[in-house]
Parts: structure tokens; sequence; C-alpha cells
């Protein structure tokens, strides 16, 4: 489960808390968010159903209301500024979408709408997709304008969490990468049985840049080696892909798991390389 656009018009919902979840270093199916919160296609997801399939996560979806912008947004930049993503339900509550950083003025927000799903928005576009109009029952001139949106606040230790960026979200919605963002809980995973979260105590550790610095080159030699041919570009492009993952989710490998990262990281490139170009059999092994 990684960032990917939702496959029809009613599921902005539960997708929209997958990618808050995501943030927070959980990797949540939306099919399983779906049936918890009890989406349905002729209503969609609202806050309550959110909310209930929020705690099956143990977090929880707060809702804050105010009738301002410039409010709502000083508001909401509280959360952010702590690691907390928001939900905003835009377009005059027809669609769910998710705010999780906002840098030098402009938000990174995930769009399950949007083929890139993670995109950037200003003020201007933001605040214009945000608010919704109440109209008053008795005088059906006067307008209320109203600014909701729903922190997802862990009820966890969070392990790690994605530390999103203007560019590492503009890396993320080039054409070449989208797979690598259709596939991030894959990477995330692989990589916590190597390597572990950075914390303001952590020493004696590297990060990975540091890492593929010394030892890249030794590892495409090795795979490409091995396998009989390789090619180095791409293999050195899969490492630059668990490069950049690492480093969003501040993950670092400990100097006395050097060596163990050494052989993790040529059994996963290795692997690739299998599934990428093929193998013939191999010591004597026999199909059956």
């Amino acid at each position: 489960m990684g960032f990917y656009p939702q496959p029809n018009l009613w599921q902005c919902g539960p997708f929209a808390l997958k990618h808050a979840l995501a943030t927070l270093g959980v990797f949540a199916n939306e099919k399983q968010i779906s049936k918890l919160a009890g989406t349905n296609w002729w209503y969609g997801t609202d806050e309550i159903q959110l909310a209930r399939a929020a705690r099956q996560y143990r977090a929880t979806l707060k809702v804050v209301r105010r009738f301002d912008a410039t409010t709502a947004r000083k508001e909401m930049h509280r959360f952010l500024k702590r690691g907390i993503p928001c939900l905003l339900c835009v377009q005059e509550w027809q669609h769910w979408v998710t705010v999780v950083k906002v840098e030098r003025g402009r938000y990174i927000v995930l769009d399950s709408r949007v083929k890139e799903v993670l995109t950037i928005q200003s003020w201007r576009e933001l605040s214009r997709a945000w608010v919704y109009h109440e109209r008053d029952e008795v005088d059906r001139k006067a307008i209320q304008t109203i600014f909701d949106f729903h922190p997802v606040v862990p009820g966890f230790r969070v392990q790690t969490k994605a530390r999103f960026s203007i560019a590492r979200t503009m890396y993320l919605r080039r054409r070449r990468n989208r797979f690598l963002a259709r596939h991030m809980e894959q990477y995330v995973s692989d990589l916590m049985n190597l390597c572990k979260p950075r914390t303001p105590r952590s020493s004696r550790v590297i990060s990975l840049g540091e890492f593929l610095r010394r030892h890249e080159a030794m590892i495409v030699d090795q795979v490409d080696l091995w396998h009989g041919w390789v090619n180095k570009t791409r293999a050195r492009r899969v490492l630059g892909y668990i490069h950049f993952v690492a480093d969003t989710y501040g993950l670092v490998i400990h100097l006395e798991d050097e060596k163990r990262a050494i052989s993790g990281l040529t059994a996963i490139l290795t692997l690739w390389a299998a599934a990428e170009y093929g193998v013939t059999p191999l010591l004597g092994a026999q199909s059956r």
C-alpha cells in the first residue's frame, strides 16, 4: 500500500485516512479502512465513520471547526509543525484530502483523485477548496463560511514518520518515480529489517547516503558478477530509491549492523535482479 489514485469516486475518505496513517509509519489497506468505517458508494464516508476506523489503528481523529480562514490556517499549522497530518473535506464537503506539511507558504496535500496523488498547493488554492458555504435556513442571503479540519493524532509511540518536503514531493511526482510512490510500504518494510529510526539519542550511526558512498559500488559489482548481467544504472537507481525512502522516514544504520546491512541490501538487490532479468538454473537446481 503506497500512494496511488483511488479507483472510484466514493472511497476518498479511506484513502485520506490511509495517507495520514502512512505519514505516521502505519501502512493500512484502504479496503480494510473502508470496511471498518462502513464506507458505501451512495454516501461515501463522513468524519464519524473515519474516526471509528482511526480508533482501530490507535489514532484519534479530532474535529476542529473555525469560521475564518486566518484562524483555521494558524491552528492547522500548529498540528502540522508537530508532524500530525490533517484531513480536510474540500469542494463543499464532497471530497477528502490529507495535508501533511506546510513549507514556505506552500502545502503538501495528498489527493487520491489526482494521478500523482502528491500535490503542492498555494494557500490561495487550498483555502478556495477548503471553505464550506452554509446558507442560513431563514435568511437565504446570509452565508456562513466554515473551515473544518481533522488532525489524526496517534495514540501510540511513533517509531518513524514520513518527513515530506517540497523537494521530496517533486521527486515522487516525476513520471519515472511514481513506481516508488506506489510501493512505498514495501521499501519501508524491507528497510525496517536493516535500519532503525534515528532518535535524539542515536549514536554510532550512519545515514543510508554514507552507507552507499562506502559500499554501493561493491554491492552492484557483486550482484552483477553473480547474476551474470545487470544494468548497473538501473541497479543504482533501485539503491537510490532505498536511500530516498530511508531519508524520508529517518532510518539509519548502526555501525555494529553495517556488515549485516551490506548482506541484506545485496540480497534485496539480487532478488530484484532475478525478478527483473530472470535467472537460469544454479548449482544443479531443477524446476519442478
